[in-house]
């Protein structure tokens, strides 16, 4: 929904010392026709509506909107904790990095080893796509054996095929997680298998569920097949919330012994986008029912809201000696927020640049950054740009200019 803000009324703030020379323009928005007032520099901080509060006994969680990044829940999400199958997220990330570069191909075939089938397969009692020992099995098979079933045998057939050993795998998973910035996550195995090397973050696994969606987006749709067959075995896709959790469509889920489940899920309604990640809960059932209430919770306690169209005129810069003295700030992109139901009037917004600009600007000049505010929470920090040009002025009005900066040096 487009609110329609236009910049009504304005307070000018000189902020910092002379060397910072920081102008700071604050424009209160509610529905582009009244400004919240308050002092110089110092207007009274609103009180964020707070949508019905979502509760679980998880000890970690992490839910935001994907297009804003808006944190809509999160407690302790940068704590790490056992990875488990959710290693498998890592390993489907490798594998599609290699075939986007054509490092791979999907028709390529592994053999599967005596270690793989042994570690992974049938004799091994965990999740498998039940890769008969020695047989070769395709590349696509095996992906969709890692995105579907979580298989460890698919894991480790393609590990070996793709570097030689597992280890040699890990260490493509950890380049490839520091590459995503994932910064609290570490990997020992290419399964999730019990090693206390296994380690993430909810944080992280969010931004990579968010690499896998963004990166290889014909790939992703494979964790929302409901099944899939091997080896004359059909099995079920194992994310719990798949079919049960309106929007659902990816990614998954893990089981530490001593730690409890995990879940990482993304979900989409009505052009919305969530991500979700839960870890700790303390039975299958539960982490199933807490994801589930977290989700429908994200979307239907908060909403999307348009405040600037991509160009629009959000508000000016004063240019030092300039011709003209002032240049329309614009945003390239849609200004959108995804904020609790009815907070709208407690939004602010402030434009923010280095006061004042020094002529030469040219259009499509990144010159500021525009920071939309509730209460105390930063909902979007938006580049801005020039919409026009601005060329060194006369010389009596650099001189005026030059006076006014020295007055502001003074306060």
């Amino acid at each position: 929904m487009h609110i329609g803000l236009p910049v009504t009324k304005r307070f000018w703030a000189y902020a910092g010392s002379y060397d910072r020379k920081m102008l700071v323009l604050l424009a209160a928005l509610f529905y582009g026709v009244s400004l919240q007032t308050g002092a110089f520099a110092q207007g009274a901080a609103a009180d964020a509506a707070t949508p019905a509060v979502y509760a679980t006994e998880a000890k970690q969680v992490l839910l935001i909107e994907a297009e804003t990044g808006s944190v809509l829940f999160e407690k302790n999400s940068d704590q790490p904790f056992t990875s488990a199958s959710l290693s498998k997220m890592m390993v489907a990330e490798v594998v599609l990095d290699a075939l986007k570069s054509g490092r791979l191909t999907l028709s390529q075939e592994f053999p599967v080893s005596e270690f793989a089938w042994r570690t992974g397969g049938a004799p091994s009692r965990t999740a498998t796509m039940f890769a008969a020992v020695r047989s070769r099995v395709p590349v696509e098979a095996l992906l969709k054996g890692v995105m579907v079933q979580m298989a460890n045998d698919a894991c480790l057939i393609l590990a070996e095929g793709m570097a030689g050993s597992e280890q040699g795998f890990v260490k493509l998973m950890n380049e490839r997680a520091a590459a995503l910035g994932l910064k609290d996550s570490h990997f020992a195995n290419a399964t999730g298998l019990p090693d206390p090397g296994n380690k993430v973050s909810l944080r992280d696994m969010i931004t990579l569920a968010q690499a896998l969606k963004s990166n290889y987006p014909d790939f992703y749709a494979l964790y929302a097949q409901p099944d899939f067959e091997w080896n004359k075995i059909f099995q079920r896709n194992r994310n719990p919330l798949l079919g049960q959790s309106p929007g659902v469509d990816g990614l998954a889920v893990g089981f530490a012994e001593g730690e409890g489940y995990s879940i990482v899920a993304s979900a989409q309604q009505n052009g919305v986008r969530l991500y979700l990640g839960l870890a700790g809960s303390e039975s299958d059932k539960t982490r199933q029912e807490d994801a589930a209430k977290a989700l429908a919770w994200g979307f239907s306690a908060f909403e999307k809201r348009r405040l600037f169209e991509a160009g629009q005129v959000i508000g000016e810069a004063s240019v030092y000696g300039g011709e003209p003295a002032q240049v329309p700030l614009v945003s390239p992109q849609p200004v959108d927020v995804y904020l609790p139901v009815g907070a709208s009037d407690k939004l602010e917004a402030k434009v923010i640049y280095p006061w004042p600009l020094r002529p030469g600007v040219t259009q499509g000049q990144q010159v500021g950054h525009l920071k939309v505010m509730l209460g105390d929470k930063l909902l979007r920090d938006m580049p801005l740009q020039a919409a026009s040009p601005s060329t060194l002025g006369s010389l009596v009005k650099r001189t005026r200019d030059a006076l006014v900066e020295l007055l502001f040096s003074w306060v």
